[in-house]
């Protein structure tokens, strides 16, 4: 068992990474090369980054790919993706060269709000606190008019805010539910800092309301935060053509390639050990692009799964369709991303993933990133509905396994040539290997 280091956190890096050495690995040495293997040549920026977080000892690098051609509301976009799963870039490239033959892709922003809440317990009348909450909302304004100034001059600030009962949930728990517009920031130390200001004012107003009784003044603020659940911070997105265009593979006619695509898209609408698949893999797509651009691919997933339960049940977060010889696929999805703070400003190659996308506005990133998860959807039902997922999964997976077994190239030429008729499985890589070696 590890003994419990005392004042890690004021080592220097290179002490921390001695004791992370000889502490936990049966080679020090070499431990500490592969650590050491992956700072940045350049200094300042290998300071920039050791700054990102606390404790840094190295690099954890993905790599950085991208998918060219996508056409999004008639503009062409090459879309960078940081990810390390095989073949979701070459699928994301290949559903979007085949849209952007019959139209592309057309997104469309539906609402940004965010939503921040600031959470309390109060044990007196709710007619009482209803009408304080009347009496003092003004000065949830007026008292954070420091803090929204700057955001007002772009557009944005404070939407509205709402005193909400939950003691039906809770005894004697309120909340003050708060919308907010940050435009193209993400906006959370903004929303933030007005939410702990209205749970400020919210104390010291109760001190002095004359209809409170003494119990009722003493208002407890259990915590002031945002919500990553943006079910009002909607992107649709959607690709359509005629039945007719959807010429797939030369063993399906495109009448059933449609109506297998939509059936498996209904199948996950109504079956939730499918529909947490099914997302997934739009979340291949849309966690690559969000990963990026400097934006919380965290904070997104959370939001997006509690989408998909919104009506009680997971479902599917895409849908399709066909009617009067049309097939269309779509998707609403919430997303609440920025484009400026945070890291969008600071990480080098973020600024590049940002240059290469056109330096968009948030509203324009929601639709980039958002038609990155139905390509990637569509992709991955294509391939389901057709030749199965595996053919082109394994095929993108075979570089992994003989890097992981250091096949020379020599090996590496025979063994890509055996598997362009053979089907790519890790255990008949192996064998392969091992004949090719003996």
């Amino acid at each position: 068992m590890t003994k419990a280091v005392s004042g890690f956190s004021k080592l220097s890096k290179e002490e921390k990474i001695n004791w992370i050495a000889e502490t936990h690995f049966s080679n020090p040495e070499e431990a500490i090369k592969t650590i050491k293997k992956y700072w940045n040549s350049d200094a300042d920026l290998q300071k920039l980054h050791d700054e990102f977080i606390e404790n840094t000892i190295s690099n954890f690098y993905l790599p950085l790919g991208v998918a060219p051609n996508f056409l999004i509301n008639g503009k062409n976009y090459t879309i960078p993706m940081a990810i390390e799963e095989s073949s979701v870039v070459a699928a994301a490239s290949k559903a979007a060269k085949f849209w952007a033959n019959r139209g592309g892709f057309k997104a469309t922003v539906l609402n940004s709000e965010k939503i921040g809440q600031v959470h309390f317990i109060y044990k007196g009348k709710k007619e009482n606190l209803e009408e304080f909450f009347k009496t003092i909302k003004p000065k949830f304004f007026t008292e954070t008019q420091s803090i929204t100034k700057n955001m007002q001059k772009r557009g944005g600030g404070i939407l509205d805010i709402e005193l909400r009962d939950k003691t039906f949930d809770l005894e004697n728990y309120y909340q003050l539910h708060a919308t907010f517009e940050t435009k193209d920031s993400m906006g959370a130390n903004f929303i933030n800092s007005c939410l702990e200001q209205f749970a400020k004012t919210l104390k010291q107003e109760a001190l002095q309301f004359e209809l409170f009784s003494e119990d009722e003044k003493n208002i407890q603020v259990v915590m002031s935060i945002l919500s990553n659940y943006v079910p009002n911070c909607i992107v649709r997105v959607e690709v359509s053509c005629p039945i007719s265009e959807l010429k797939e593979d030369k063993h399906i006619s495109q009448e059933e390639f449609a109506e297998k695509f939509v059936r498996a898209v209904n199948i996950a609408e109504i079956e939730p050990f499918r529909a947490v698949t099914h997302n997934k893999g739009i979340m291949n797509g849309i966690d690559a692009v969000v990963l990026a651009t400097g934006n919380d691919f965290r904070a997104v997933e959370a939001g997006v799964h509690a989408y998909a339960s919104r009506n009680g049940k997971y479902t599917s977060l895409s849908h399709a369709k066909t009617e009067n010889g049309m097939f269309s696929f779509w998707m609403e999805i919430p997303l609440a991303l920025g484009t400026v703070g945070g890291l969008t400003n600071l990480h080098p190659l973020v600024k590049v993933a940002m240059e290469m996308l056109g330096n968009p506005s948030a509203h324009e990133l929601m639709q980039i990133v958002a038609v990155a998860g139905l390509a990637q959807n569509f992709a991955a039902l294509r391939s389901l509905t057709t030749t199965g997922i595996q053919q082109g999964h394994m095929k993108m997976h075979l570089m992994n396994i003989l890097n992981q077994f250091e096949a020379t190239e020599e090996e590496r030429k025979k063994v890509v040539n055996h598997f362009e008729k053979n089907t790519v499985s890790h255990s008949a890589v192996v064998d392969y290997l091992d004949a090719l070696r003996k």
